[in-house]
């Protein structure tokens, strides 16, 4: 009796689902991975974000690489880094600004996907407004936001 080609490679196809459908988990020597339901999110601050520290210390020497996820309406007010920061938009719109006077509506949209680079001592501003926001930071440290001395920013 002969085998028709597509009962040969249906009979194929269903005797290697198992093996497809194994979870195969990458060696931990060789690399680290965080999934997004074990990303370690920090407590929402007062003013409306979250940070999920990934790589180094941002407080310690050396890099350091974090998410900061801004909640719908919080911007952050006129501040400077002493060190560069490279950012990465992951998902949502986010807001950015620069100088001392603070306006929601003098800033530049990064949609997810989005490259932006804060230079040393530069005032800037930032954050998510209509919607959940989440970027990725990357620096050297010791890192802080320095408030603005000059900053204009309405009562």
């Amino acid at each position: 009796m002969r085998l028709s080609a597509t009962v040969v490679l249906a009979s194929l196809a269903f005797a290697a689902a198992p093996v497809l459908a194994a979870e195969v988990v990458p060696d931990p020597k060789i690399l680290e991975f965080k999934l997004p339901a074990k990303i370690p999110w920090g407590p929402v601050t007062p003013g409306g974000s979250q940070v999920a520290l990934l790589y180094g210390d941002p407080a310690k020497p050396g890099m350091y690489v974090l998410l900061n996820k801004w909640l719908p309406g919080h911007m952050s007010k006129p501040h400077f880094h002493a060190n560069d920061r490279f950012i990465t938009v992951i998902s949502g719109t986010w807001w950015i600004g620069t100088g001392d006077t603070w306006d929601p509506a003098l800033t530049t949209a990064m949609p997810a996907g989005s490259y932006v680079r804060h230079y040393a001592n530069q005032i800037h501003w930032d954050g998510a407004k209509d919607q959940e926001t989440i970027i990725q930071i990357v620096g050297i440290g010791p890192a802080e936001s320095v408030p603005s001395p000059t900053a204009k920013v309405p009562k």
